[in-house]
């Protein structure tokens, strides 16, 4: 577990970390670069879990070697079958990270919700469902090595 105290806001007591995969730690159903070792690493404090509808059908692959839970669902009422993921597992222990319409409820029930925008960009509800924005995976994952970041985005 990871504990993060932000001023005047919250203090987070972060157990898991749900990724969307394609346009959150993947493009065109490719892992990014990188990401891989980040979760690797921080999976030593955190639980990740990958949850996708697989669009491109290769995602068991491209997680070969990542120490993640992958969560396959179903290619209908995704956005609920993520929330319903994230309120089994715990919604108030559990940031969230994604792009897509799809998630943009998980976003907005976890403790946590960092929208995406790269390369596949992001829905607007699912922008206004977060609680931060990042232009890339490594920066939003850089707020589990570096915490004070992320209270100097969100202290009020």
């Amino acid at each position: 577990m990871m504990i993060i105290d932000i001023p005047g806001y919250i203090r987070l007591e972060i157990k898991h970390v749900v990724c969307d995969y394609n346009g959150t730690i993947a493009v065109d159903g490719k892992l990014i670069d990188g990401v891989r070792e980040i979760i690797n690493e921080l999976s030593k404090d955190i639980e990740f879990h990958v949850i996708t509808a697989d669009t491109y059908g290769f995602v068991e692959r491209e997680l070969e070697n990542v120490n993640c839970k992958l969560v396959k669902i179903s290619k209908q009422n995704q956005a609920h079958s993520k929330l319903e993921y994230v309120s089994a597992i715990g919604k108030d222990h559990t940031v969230c990270m994604g792009n897509g319409n799809n998630d943009r409820l998980m976003l907005k029930e976890a403790c946590l919700g960092i929208a995406l925008v790269q390369e596949e960009g992001a829905c607007v509800e699912t922008l206004l469902s977060s609680n931060v924005v990042c232009k890339s995976i490594i920066d939003a994952f850089g707020y589990f090595k570096e915490p004070k970041r992320l209270m100097a985005t969100l202290r009020r």
